[in-house]
């Protein structure tokens, strides 16, 4: 690693990072970056984007990103699962102070932008279409990129030299290609936000709906959260039947028929979800983060946590290993951030992709996993791993109790479903 003082070329050397995307993911790692004294810019091609997104965030992000009151739309103490013979089983939060957090990715996404952008990162509104590769561990990167800060969709182009990159451009990154990270399989949400009637809205006050069914997904689940003045009513299927999205999605709007009724839609929204990391998260002094690096769990397809989480993470290890800023970290340096991020959840990301295996196979396995959910051991077991984001171990005796009961349920399972 080179120091401060020395000089490359004509430069004497302060550590450069550009972080590209603002999401959760990217502002975390600019904030965290920008709070260190690194020389940080931070772009966005839409400052009013609104990715499509459940929004759903774990108790424990609110504390551990400081995220005030007002991010917060809706606090969901009530979870309601319905299989695909609509049998319903009603999961209610026992302990009066934990909630899920129900949050708009507007609200949220500018929030923790600005955050960043006040600790001093560079915010630049642009479209970053390619990247200059350097032929050794030295020399910057040269990022080009359309500046749109005129106000015109085709801006005026510019160019920028970095010493780190950190990829945050969501699951089409361009970052990701640039430095030939590899290819993902990958899912299709499709969302309709619907502002009901206020005695249908007071209906989702504290609930949030989660369905399963061949008829609304026929790889996960379909879903209806609340948000502020509205609920998010969507699905998802992996892109090789993403031509039947729409199908989909008129099923969980079937499904809720009553619940909705005299609802407008007032947006619709889709966007792909990874299924698993990229093969290469680090390349040279690029790193990517977030969905860029594939960072969504199966079975919950939850996101916006392990995004910010990741962000910050990279970040961390980034000031780290420059001594803040004073050094270019190298991609062995990088590559810490993913040794680390792997040992701490890497057996979420397991036990999630085998629960999807398990019980998103069939009408009869998602009948078994609904029954499931009605269980007492289960609900505390699975509350306490979301909302705080750890595997938690049961005892052995729960285990081969809930172990049996997962057993009797796929039994009866097979039975139940439609």
């Amino acid at each position: 690693m080179l120091s401060v003082n020395v000089k490359i070329g004509r430069r004497p050397l302060t550590l450069r990072v550009a972080v590209v995307g603002s999401g959760p993911a990217g502002s975390s790692a600019a904030e965290t970056l920008a709070a260190s004294g690194i020389e940080t810019y931070l772009f966005e091609r839409k400052l009013d984007n609104a990715k499509p997104c459940g929004g759903a965030i774990p108790l424990c992000m609110v504390g551990e990103f400081d995220l005030p009151p007002e991010i917060i739309d809706r606090r969901v103490r009530k979870m309601k699962m319905i299989s695909p013979s609509n049998r319903e089983v009603d999961i209610n939060l026992v302990n009066e102070e934990e909630y899920i957090g129900m949050c708009r990715r507007e609200v949220l996404d500018g929030f923790l932008r600005n955050r960043a952008a006040k600790l001093g990162a560079n915010l630049i509104n642009a479209t970053v279409h390619k990247v200059d590769i350097p032929t050794n561990n030295t020399d910057p990167y040269t990022i080009h990129y359309v500046d749109h800060a005129d106000g015109s969709v085709q801006g005026v182009g510019k160019t920028l030299k970095v010493d780190l990159i950190i990829g945050a451009d969501g699951a089409n990154s361009r970052i990701a290609k640039e430095m030939d990270a590899g290819d993902y399989n990958y899912a299709i949400a499709f969302q309709e936000r619907i502002r009901l009637p206020e005695d249908k809205m007071a209906f989702y006050n504290d609930l949030a709906e989660m369905y399963v069914g061949d008829d609304v997904s026929t790889d996960f689940y379909a879903w209806v959260f609340p948000k502020y003045d509205h609920v998010a009513v969507g699905t998802g299927t992996m892109h090789v039947n993403k031509a039947s999205i729409k199908q989909l999605q008129a099923g969980i709007r079937a499904r809720a028929a009553k619940k909705l009724e005299g609802g407008k839609i007032i947006k619709v929204e889709a966007h792909p979800i990874p299924e698993h990391p990229r093969p290469r998260r680090v390349v040279g002094r690029i790193a990517l983060v977030g969905d860029a690096a594939g960072y969504v769990t199966k079975s919950s397809g939850e996101g916006i946590y392990f995004a910010a989480k990741s962000g910050r993470m990279c970040a961390e290890t980034i000031v780290e290993t420059s001594n803040n800023g004073s050094r270019i970290p190298t991609e062995n340096d990088l590559k810490l951030y993913i040794k680390r991020w792997d040992k701490k959840y890497g057996l979420t990301y397991k036990v999630l992709d085998i629960l999807q295996t398990v019980f998103y196979r069939s009408d009869a396995t998602r009948e078994a996993f609904v029954e499931m959910c009605g269980d007492m051991d289960v609900q505390k077991l699975t509350f306490d791993s979301y909302l705080y984001k750890t595997v938690v171990p049961a005892n052995p005796i729960t285990q081969l109790k809930i172990t049996a009961k997962t057993i009797g349920s796929l039994i009866r399972g097979n039975a139940l479903a439609p």
